[in-house]
């Protein structure tokens, strides 16, 4: 068996023709879902970026015992079991944060891998004295800083050496998948995981990409929205969406390429092909821009998926109702190379789906460590949130302390304490370091970065947009036993269950 992996960032689903989209043309997507069968409940997992990669590497989840970090000595990466199963792993990646401190155990599970630099603050370009004024005039306010090492400037350097079509990171990241490929296709065993930065901001695409989305704005380059409500003028919104739409438009470029090569070397009838995303983008949409701080709707949660393999071809064009989510890719990938599930998994198989409807999970938990824990079914969402956002006693288990960009800080580790193993461990303790406003992540992913704290239950058939709230105990409580079962079933640690209000756990109650 092959396989090849393809993973696009902050890519919202509906932008895409094959889940309803309209504003943005995705011919390629199109013709993806001619070939793969296209699921239509598949949700997220841990958030942001590494921890939803955490999930796709382990099969389970990891937001309810730490928040942004590198695979522990104790995780199962389905890289690393492919290697001691003879499946060799190749992985091409222009996403920066593999290499940060946050993330610098997941390349190394591969065989080989592939760094292509230059996306967002990538520390890629040496400029001792940048042309500050030139740059103050070309972006606008909102996406300048001349302060070193800030992500503004870091990515106004990058973007000085990426002019043409050919010098943007995806394309490149795509170049060398192509390489891969006319290397490496008619050899067995083996898997390429190829993975893009975009549709991630900043919205930088070609120019050619942005003629199709023209806006009445006529100011600075604006490609870059805040994670905060949405305040811009309309011309400002316009501008941002549109050129959101033109990154969308060159990454369904890109896949088409490899659809070409994949239809060239006929690689459909012997090598599976799986494509989806982290997790998806707000694009002011409940008055918001982004991810992560505000509650996690569908348009961040309810992610693209697209799988073809070769003995199941039969069902290419076919559709998906069946709940799944991140952690299911690991166990999935496994399965189709005749590997061994290993015990720790909590994520669930996707394969029997290939077949034809079934159910493999009656809901999905998702969500960002030390927020809300969200919970679906696929017709209700309710997004949980603790009585006391800032409440003592939320811990972060881990034996790799790094956060997003940093190691954790003498401080926060001057009250850590060593703890028993747990059930996912395998015999190793755990650091237990306390999650308080000393910690990097507690201001930029964890409590003091969340809005909008209020716990709200979702009608998803009478209100797909998730614009008005409902009150149904009965239904909330359903949802509540989801939440208290697969915490359980991810071993979450007791204080997790207590923070959430959970009063009684042996019959469920809520305070």
């Amino acid at each position: 068996m092959r396989t090849i992996f393809v993973l696009f960032d902050s890519l919202n689903r509906r932008s895409l023709e094959t889940y309803g989209g309209t504003s943005i043309q995705t011919p390629n997507f199109k013709r993806l879902a001619e070939r793969c069968i296209t699921f239509d409940n598949h949700y997220v997992g841990s958030l942001p970026c590494m921890p939803a990669r955490r999930d796709m590497h382990t099969g389970r989840l990891n937001f309810l015992h730490r928040g942004w970090g590198p695979l522990e000595p104790f995780d199962n990466s389905f890289a690393a079991l492919m290697n001691k199963q003879g499946v060799y792993s190749h992985l091409i990646s222009d996403h920066y944060h593999y290499w940060g401190d946050g993330g610098a155990t997941y390349h190394n599970r591969y065989d080989t891998y592939e760094f292509i630099r230059g996306q967002e603050r990538d520390p890629w370009k040496a400029m001792v004295q940048p042309p500050w004024e030139r740059l103050r005039e070309k972006y606008h306010a909102k996406q300048f800083s001349d302060e070193r090492r800030h992500k503004f400037s870091a990515h106004m350097i990058n973007r000085e050496s990426i002019r043409d079509y050919k010098d943007f990171p995806s394309v490149r990241c795509f170049d060398a998948g192509l390489e891969f490929l006319d290397t490496n296709h008619e050899a067995s065993d083996w898997l390429l995981h190829l993975e893009t930065f975009d549709p991630h901001e900043p919205f930088h695409a070609p120019e050619e990409f942005r003629r199709d989305y023209p806006t009445d704005y006529k100011g600075p380059i604006l490609d870059w929205p805040p994670y905060k409500r949405v305040t811009e003028t309309i011309e400002e919104c316009e501008e941002l969406r549109a050129n959101y739409s033109a990154i969308v438009a060159l990454c369904d470029h890109e896949l088409g390429r490899l659809l070409d090569d994949m239809d060239a070397k006929k690689l459909w009838d012997d090598t599976s092909l799986i494509v989806t995303t982290d997790h998806g983008f707000l694009l002011g949409e409940h008055s918001w821009w982004s991810k992560n701080v505000m509650p996690c709707y569908d348009e961040v949660a309810h992610i693209p998926l697209f799988i073809h393999h070769p003995n199941f071809r039969e069902q290419a064009g076919t559709r998906r109702q069946a709940l799944t989510q991140t952690i299911d890719l690991m166990p999935t990938m496994l399965e189709m190379h005749g590997l061994e599930i290993p015990k720790e998994v909590t994520g669930v198989s996707i394969m029997p789906l290939l077949a034809g409807e079934t159910t493999i999970r009656e809901a999905a938990i998702y969500g960002v460590f030390g927020s809300a824990v969200n919970v679906t079914d696929g017709r209700h969402t309710l997004f949980l949130y603790p009585p006391e956002m800032h409440r003592a006693g939320l811990n972060q288990y881990t034996l790799m302390p790094t956060h997003m960009k940093e190691f954790y800080s003498v401080a926060e580790l001057a009250e850590a304490e060593l703890t028993p193993p747990q059930a996912f461990t395998k015999g190793a303790p755990l650091l237990r370091v306390p999650s308080t406003p000393k910690s990097p992540n507690y201001q930029l992913h964890g409590p003091a970065a969340q809005n909008d704290t209020v716990t709200v239950l979702y009608d998803l058939k009478s209100d797909p947009g998730q614009e008005y709230p409902i009150t149904d105990a009965k239904t909330q409580a359903r949802l509540s036993e989801h939440i208290i079962n697969l915490m359980r079933q991810n071993d979450a640690p007791p204080e997790y269950f207590e923070r959430l209000g959970f009063s009684d756990l042996n019959n469920s109650a809520l305070n």
